[in-house]
């Protein structure tokens, strides 16, 4: 526990002194881009600023697990820190092309998907040849389902909907970062209440990460964290639900991640079928703004959407 709350600390101490220099360094490599290209014209009009804010929360809770666990990592830390690290590294290709092309096209999603689906099958080929289970948890019911090989689709559903959700909501100053931190928060618990100090070391140390970059994301941002880290928290995140067994609370945790995601769905199919927006823009983050709420209102009351789901979180957590 003490170790898994030093790592915690040090990820944010470490990250408050490299931020600065980092933003320095991309500022002075032009590494800028606009906001989301999903944002309204309005957001658009903000000033470029620098991205690949997700390497250091990245990269730095890795470093610091790893030095702390003595080089030897566990089944749990090295199959989360393989997600982490690897999801990352495809929101880094894409943020790098965006850059160096100056525009937000990235990688192909087919490519990006693709390579998110890869990911999730090697994930769920080491987690079953390192005794991981396809038994699936279901809230109040004390035996799980095995889901036998159809638990691999819900891994790849898992990850690559994680990853691709946390990214539709990194929109805001502020906003993905601190609705993933906050989603964390309830895993951690349930890690220490099992005994996994892997997973509450992983968990703690990423926190520590986002609670660095958050400093200087909080509007104004001067930095975003990309799709380098917009996709290795929600993998992160669904991979931390597997290998805990709680793969279903991903759901209610991440609820914030899961209203973005099903709005932007939704708009989509009645656009599809109808030629008809049921919200006034997706993301709909972006909606509230549009109607003439402040950026910053807006990320706090998904901040307090997410507060809810992490009470909920706690509880079915609690009673499992």
């Amino acid at each position: 526990m003490e170790k898994a709350i030093f790592a915690m600390i040090a990820s944010a101490v470490v990250g408050v002194f490299v931020y600065p220099k980092f933003i320095e360094f991309l500022e002075s490599k032009g590494s800028k881009q606009e906001v989301n290209e999903f944002a309204p014209d309005a957001f658009k009009e903000k000033k470029k600023t620098v991205t690949f804010g997700g390497a250091v929360f990245v990269a730095v809770p890795i470093i610091v697990m790893v030095i702390l666990n003595g080089f030897t990592l566990n089944r749990d830390l090295f199959l989360l820190i393989m997600v982490y690290g690897s999801y990352a590294l495809i929101g880094f290709v894409d943020d790098y092309k965006i850059v160096t092309e100056g525009k937000n096209d990235g990688i192909s999603a087919k490519t990006k998907m693709a390579a998110q689906l890869g990911l999730s099958v090697v994930f769920y080929a080491v987690y079953i040849l390192t005794g991981g289970d396809n038994m699936l948890s279901i809230p109040f019911l004390k035996t799980p389902i095995n889901l036998g090989i159809f638990y691999l689709p819900l891994v790849m559903f898992m990850l690559s909907g994680a990853s691709n959700a946390v990214n539709l909501t990194d929109g805001m100053d502020g906003l993905a970062g601190g609705t993933s931190l906050i989603a964390f928060i309830p895993f951690a618990y349930y890690a220490y209440k099992v005994g996994n100090f892997g997973v509450l070391l992983f968990i703690l140390a990423i926190i520590g990460g986002l609670i660095a970059f958050l400093f200087f994301n909080r509007k104004p941002a001067r930095i975003f964290m990309g799709d380098v880290g917009s996709l290795a928290l929600g993998a992160a995140l669904a991979a931390v639900a597997i290998v805990l067994g709680k793969e279903v609370i991903l759901v209610v945790v991440a609820g914030v991640f899961v209203f973005e995601t099903l709005c932007v769905i939704i708009q989509k199919i009645s656009w599809k079928l109808r030629k008809k927006r049921i919200f006034r823009f997706t993301p709909i983050h972006y909606s509230f703004t549009l109607n003439g709420w402040d950026e910053a209102d807006v990320v706090n009351m998904f901040y307090g959407i997410g507060l809810v789901c992490m009470v909920i979180g706690f509880v079915l957590l609690s009673l499992s």
